[in-house]
């Protein structure tokens, strides 16, 4: 039943979330787009619930730079754009996943939607995290929200993510789906918008 309340909860939000949101969307995909010089959009593959693949949409807020090539991102990386940081601060590149939570890939909460080699690895109890829709927000979200400055600080930032923060999200989300309920995902969801 929860998932039920869940879903209706996810696709009346996200609609509202449009309607007031379309015209910024709008407008940083074309700032993106003119200083990458290439889509506004981000689109990339992300592991979703029970393992299967999606596209997450998101405003590009970085370019190519010969020589780069992580999926783990630093506050000082230097593949971030002018506007990619003010997009990234203020989070208006996450806005477009308000068509990922419409279209039933994601929710407004839930674990984060990683690349492959995080989520689709997991096993045992683990594995709890792939049942339900990848989030927008969550409680490791809320933790790791300046996961970016973090990694900066790391001699190895990859090293950290994988060894001390991949683990911890994981422990933090099987805790969030255990002890689900719609009245935290508002509290979260508040967290995240005035946090």
């Amino acid at each position: 039943m929860h998932n039920l309340s869940k879903r209706i909860f996810d696709i009346v939000l996200s609609i509202v979330g449009l309607i007031f949101t379309w015209w910024i969307i709008l407008i940083a995909w074309i700032v993106a787009t003119f200083e990458t010089k290439s889509n506004g959009f981000f689109i990339q593959r992300r592991v979703g619930k029970d393992g299967k693949l999606f596209n997450v949409y998101k405003i590009k807020t970085m370019k190519k730079v010969d020589g780069v090539d992580t999926t783990i991102t630093s506050a000082n990386d230097v593949r971030i754009t002018k506007s990619g940081k003010f997009f990234r601060d203020k989070k208006i590149d996450e806005l477009p996943q308000l068509f990922n939570v419409l279209f039933g890939t994601m929710s407004f909460v839930g674990p984060r939607p990683d690349v492959e080699g995080y989520a689709d690895k997991l096993t045992g109890e683990d594995k709890i995290v792939l049942s339900v829709r990848p989030g927008i927000t969550g409680p490791a979200s809320l933790k790791y929200k300046n996961e970016e400055e973090i990694l900066s600080k790391q001699v190895n930032p990859k090293k950290y993510n994988d060894e001390v923060i991949w683990p911890d999200k994981v422990e933090i989300n099987k805790k969030y789906i255990k002890n689900w309920s719609l009245k935290d995902d508002i509290k979260y969801i508040i967290k995240t918008v005035t946090g």
